[in-house]
């Protein structure tokens, strides 16, 4: 009677596991979802007649269990009315460490090699979904046709912190800052400075949680250092923070630089 009920009982975590384990996405517009790695993942598509080969498209951090949400719907609704897809991977919370840009390759590799999507995808990261984005373009600079941001994280130090960003790059607090000048994003954006990648940024100046001046203000100083500032669409809203206010996710400037630097991808 014990040995049944123990069986009872593993087969039920077994059951109760695998559905968590592979999990797909639920999507705020019509797609796909999938499992690349054994990771949620998701596409969001244009209409049939819209579509194109290669297929152009943008890749979205963070995607997590909340994300992409209905804030930047009509953003979403845009780049797919103009061809373009729309997917992402959820990779926890990764900050940009190796693990997650493994997962992005991934992706990647997934979606171009099979599916006939473009090879330069444009990266859209919004607020921590920074770190994710940059660190994989800073990795690849010639996959990325361009990035886009909404009130983007590039310096950990600023969010999530030291404490938080260590254990998902499997290292100690006191590894991961003597190795800043390697790991943390806004050290090596002149790897994109260099390879001339174009850039929109969109931050509110009075943000707290993620300060304009560490983030997006640095990104464009990094780029001038290299003499490529004009690279750079930064777009500053006055007396704005880290918050849901329209003008950020209705950016008609942000979806058009998008739009054209996904379709820019195909060649």
């Amino acid at each position: 009677m014990l040995y049944r009920r123990l069986l009872f009982v593993g087969f039920v975590f077994l059951s109760c596991t695998s559905l968590s384990y592979g999990q797909k996405k639920n999507l705020i517009l019509p797609g796909e979802a999938f499992t690349v790695s054994e990771r949620p993942a998701f596409v969001l598509l244009p209409d049939e007649a819209k579509r194109s080969t290669p297929q152009p498209w943008i890749i979205y951090a963070p995607t997590l269990p909340s994300y992409p949400d209905q804030h930047e719907k009509w953003m979403h609704e845009q780049f797919l009315n103009a061809g373009i897809a729309v997917a992402g991977i959820d990779v926890g919370e990764g900050y940009g460490s190796p693990k997650s840009n493994q997962l992005f390759t991934a992706l990647y590799n997934e979606l171009v090699q099979k599916k006939g999507f473009a090879p330069k995808p444009c990266l859209f990261g919004r607020s921590r979904g920074g770190l994710w984005v940059t660190s994989w373009a800073i990795e690849n600079p010639t996959k990325v046709s361009g990035i886009i941001g909404i009130y983007p994280v590039f310096d950990f130090r600023t969010y999530p912190g030291i404490d938080k960003t260590a254990p998902a790059y499997a290292l100690t607090k006191t590894d991961l800052e003597s190795k800043l000048s390697e790991l943390n994003p806004i050290s090596k954006v002149s790897v994109l400075a260099k390879a001339k990648i174009p850039v929109a940024l969109i931050h509110g100046d009075i943000d707290k949680v993620v300060p304009l001046k560490e983030n997006s203000q640095e990104f464009f100083n990094q780029y001038k250092l290299e003499n490529q500032q004009d690279l750079v669409k930064l777009i500053i809203l006055k007396g704005q923070g880290h918050n849901f206010f329209e003008g950020f996710f209705n950016s008609q400037e942000l979806v058009d630089f998008a739009i054209a630097r996904a379709k820019v991808g195909i060649k």
